[in-house]
């Protein structure tokens, strides 16, 4: 079975956090009602105390290029099953919404792998969210991953509020039915990583918020 086969090749990276989840809570379900998800850790699991941008955009392609080396693979077992798959596009669709078109963050919730953080970000217990997340969407019924539907952020810590440069973080707890609008002031955020374009060629990296959090130490 695909689904088998797609498990084996995954069990050989096992620094590889992954699982499935059902899409029916996407757009994208009646065509693909399943999504593999991927979180694949940063090259360098950087802290506050030795951050530097460059290294930490360094580490997330270092995540990017593993991605694209795994994906095809996937692609191709599901094709010789002769079933039907999509990547969906990591970019967002514009600089108004800041929406990519198929959510990995709530998939991979959804797929057990973490939840949201204060930052707005995936954390896994293992790296934090020191993580790149893919996903691939899957023509087939697929073996889900129990949901995680709230934080386990303590109610206490605000190290990545604290660590946020432009004070885009509001401090608040997910749930499942949180609008990231309560938790962060995206495009506050996204004025200020604009504003390296032009020095840096690219939106700063901007990772304090992940190189803060305790989780995954």
């Amino acid at each position: 079975m695909a689904e088998q086969a797609i498990r084996a090749l995954l069990a050989g990276q096992p620094d590889i956090l992954w699982g499935f989840a059902d899409t029916a809570w996407s757009p994208y379900a009646a065509p693909y009602p399943t999504a593999l998800v991927m979180a694949v850790p940063y090259g360098e699991q950087l802290t506050p105390e030795d951050y530097n941008e460059a290294r930490f955009d360094a580490g997330i392609r270092a995540a990017k290029a593993r991605i694209e080396a795994i994906l095809p693979q996937i692609e191709e077992i599901l094709t010789a099953h002769e079933i039907r798959c999509w990547i969906p596009p990591v970019a967002q669709r514009d600089e108004a919404e800041l929406l990519a078109p198929f959510p990995f963050k709530t998939a991979a919730a959804r797929a057990g792998l973490g939840w949201f953080g204060k930052n707005d970000v995936i954390i896994t217990l293992r790296y934090g969210p020191r993580v790149r997340l893919s996903a691939m969407l899957i023509d087939a019924v697929f073996t889900p991953g129990t949901p995680i539907v709230q934080s386990e952020c303590p109610d206490d810590c605000t190290a990545c509020v604290d660590a946020c440069p432009c004070k885009a973080l509001k401090n608040h707890q997910w749930t499942v039915d949180t609008d990231r609008s309560e938790m962060i002031d995206y495009q506050r955020c996204n004025r200020m990583r604009s504003a390296f374009i032009p020095r840096l060629g690219r939106k700063s990296a901007c990772g304090l918020c992940l190189t803060a959090c305790p989780v995954g130490r």
